[in-house]
């Protein structure tokens, strides 16, 4: 066996991986004629202008069609979408909203900028919200669960919205990292309530900032319409939307999408299944040679093993933090950028959000008198302490070729040999 890299050995590659942007990498004519065609055209705005081009609307229309639900809406962000999602529910001050403890800051940030709280829930080895956990944190005040497929891997839906129904609460989707994963052959977001997609630079598809809302019910879809645009309506007719402004207008902001990103996203969108397939392909050849010669490796568990992960990530569990960290250490060396994700640590640890600190006066809205407080500890969710410090991953782009798939299988190779080796376990 070859030595690793980190040992004195040639590294597996001699440059490093392509970035880790899906939709980024694959940019091209398609996005710039189309941009460029809104811009010719004077009309970056998606309402008005003097020649629209109705790039939002044609990107609303195809994941609508795509993903089989009647609704869908442009915003400016995936937090624009998160917030738009729960306003949409009705959710704020002295409220409470269950997020899974492994997730970016945005999702808890969220659910503050809608004047609620986050209440964080514990994670499995799929590294998602574990749905046996909901129990615990759930109290009369929760009005709504926030799911987050890790980078690409499904949610265990079923016994979410099952959990959901008895408490007559609502699920959001917050697909940020994840969009194209199914499970049990439905996309992810149409299956809660509402769901809340982002396409920031690093995401599967970009426009490098764009978030989407969809749903299947047309109440909360004029509410998200609503408040995503100063409490209004605008193309009624699109909608089938006839409620006057004077009897259900309310005050909202401006997450209102432009033409301009429309105009790159429906593009993009219409490159999502070659993305997802290329990169479930390499995915699907890197874990299997893996699993063939370390058979004791274990990586993250899939709640839709067959269909529903999209490949962004190859999910490792290590036994210890030490042998995750020595296996990046090694494979970086290699020329093969693996990571750990959130510096291994759950959500609930990032600094405002552990100190509940706001721009607000006295801390609003964490000041709320609930009748069970909300208290954040270092232990307050033993599994992702315990997972998340050892677990890596190692990013898939779409544009890998056969020879990068094989030199990461080389240098996967050297380094758990010597892992192996060392600790005598994986």
């Amino acid at each position: 066996m070859k030595k690793p890299a980190i040992e004195g050995g040639t590294p597996a590659r001699n440059k490093p991986l392509p970035p880790n942007y899906p939709g980024a990498v694959v940019m091209g004519q398609e996005e710039a004629e189309f941009a460029s065609k809104v811009i010719l055209a004077q009309s970056p705005f998606r309402y008005y202008s003097p020649d629209p081009q109705s790039a939002v609307d044609k990107l609303e229309n195809a994941i609508s069609a795509k993903m089989n639900i009647p609704y869908a809406l442009g915003v400016t962000s995936g937090t624009a979408s998160l917030i738009v999602a729960m306003k949409a529910l009705g959710i704020g001050y002295g409220d409470k909203v269950i997020v899974p403890a492994n997730t970016f800051l945005a999702t808890p940030g969220a659910v503050v900028c809608c004047n609620a709280v986050p209440v964080f829930c514990d994670i499995d080895e799929s590294l998602n919200l574990d749905p046996a956990a909901l129990e615990q944190v759930y109290d009369e005040d929760v009005k709504a669960i926030i799911v987050v497929p890790i980078l690409g891997n499904p949610v265990d839906m079923d016994p979410v919205l099952a959990f959901a129904r008895s408490k007559n609460i609502a699920v959001i989707e917050d697909m940020a990292q994840s969009c194209g994963v199914t499970y049990k052959g439905q996309y992810g977001g149409t299956i809660g309530n509402i769901g809340a997609f982002s396409f920031q630079m690093n995401k599967i598809i970009t426009g490098g900032e764009g978030g989407a809302v969809v749903t299947r019910d047309l109440d909360l879809f004029e509410r998200a319409i609503r408040y995503h645009d100063q409490g209004i309506v605008r193309h009624r007719d699109r909608y089938g939307i006839d409620s006057p402004d004077e009897e259900f207008a309310f005050v909202g902001q401006n997450y209102r999408m432009s033409d301009i990103t429309g105009a790159v996203l429906f593009e993009q969108f219409n490159k999502l299944d070659e993305i997802v397939a290329s990169m479930r392909r390499s995915h699907a050849i890197i874990k299997q040679a893996l699993s063939v010669q370390f058979p004791e490796l274990q990586f993250r568990n899939c709640p839709d093993p067959d269909d529903g992960q999209i490949g962004s990530n190859l999910g490792f569990l290590f036994p210890s933090a030490e042998a995750a960290n020595k296996f990046n250490q090694a494979m970086h060396a290699e020329n093969i950028g693996t990571h750990a994700l959130y510096a291994g640590k759950p959500a609930y640890r990032t600094a405002a959000i552990f100190n509940q600190r706001t721009a607000d006066k006295d801390n609003f809205p964490f000041n709320y008198p609930f009748k069970n407080p909300v208290i954040y500890t270092e232990d307050l969710c033993p599994r992702a302490i315990d997972l998340l410090p050892r677990a890596a991953f190692l990013p898939i782009a779409p544009t890998l070729t056969e020879q990068d798939v094989e030199e990461i299988i080389e240098g996967a190779t050297k380094v758990l040999h010597s892992l192996r080796e060392q600790a005598r376990v994986l």
